[in-house]
């Protein structure tokens, strides 16, 4: 596609969704849509351009992510690169319904907790972080359901933890229906004991 009379690319009549761009970097998509976003990246500059905003991005948020300073989900390729890249991961898997004692230390990057849960015939999954209470501090809503998946792995913020006082978290995983109606499918308790001095 050629450059506009500004020197910049054109528009594009049929634009890649930004998703999609986002899974094609990923390597995420199924190998006839990622032959179409190929071919129609080699003839669009703006989609080009657009792609590696994506890319940018991607890699921003990657670097945060890698901090441990984000509360996300994650998968399991990323945890597998980020051990091998020499990030410190400290993991803890309560089974539904049960609870766990943890901590953090000094050298921990990174903060998980694998939450097992049958998510079987759940079209939305959400994620209720709460207090001791089960009051609901956090969401995080729509967690992509993929087939033969059996856990959500659930990253807690390093900065936010090393700095907190002993405490209990309770994490719930629900199924939303198509008019919000909610059903358990995991509650998670951890009881977190704090070992770093108060100035860490």
């Amino acid at each position: 596609m050629s450059d506009s009379n500004e020197g910049g690319p054109v528009s594009c009549a049929t634009p890649i969704d930004v998703a999609i761009l986002a899974d094609y970097w990923a390597a995420a998509l199924p190998a006839s849509e990622e032959a179409a976003v190929e071919t129609h990246l080699l003839e669009c500059d703006r989609c080009g351009a657009r792609l590696r905003d994506v890319i940018a991005l991607a890699e921003a948020l990657r670097t945060v992510a890698r901090e441990g300073r984000l509360r996300m989900v994650v998968s399991e390729t990323f945890l597998r690169q980020a051990a091998q890249d020499g990030v410190r991961i400290r993991q803890y898997a309560p089974p539904a319904g049960g609870r766990v004692a943890c901590t953090v230390a000094a050298e921990d990057d990174i903060l998980v907790g694998r939450l097992a849960a049958d998510v079987s015939g759940a079209r939305r999954i959400d994620l209720s972080v709460c207090n001791e209470r089960g009051i609901e501090q956090i969401r995080l809503p729509d967690i992509p359901v993929r087939a033969g998946m059996r856990e959500v792995i659930y990253q807690e913020s390093s900065p936010f933890i090393k700095a907190a006082p002993s405490f209990t978290l309770r994490a719930r995983l629900l199924a939303v229906d198509d008019e919000g109606g909610e059903r358990l499918l995991g509650e998670y308790t951890f009881n977190h004991t704090r070992t770093l001095p108060p100035d860490r």
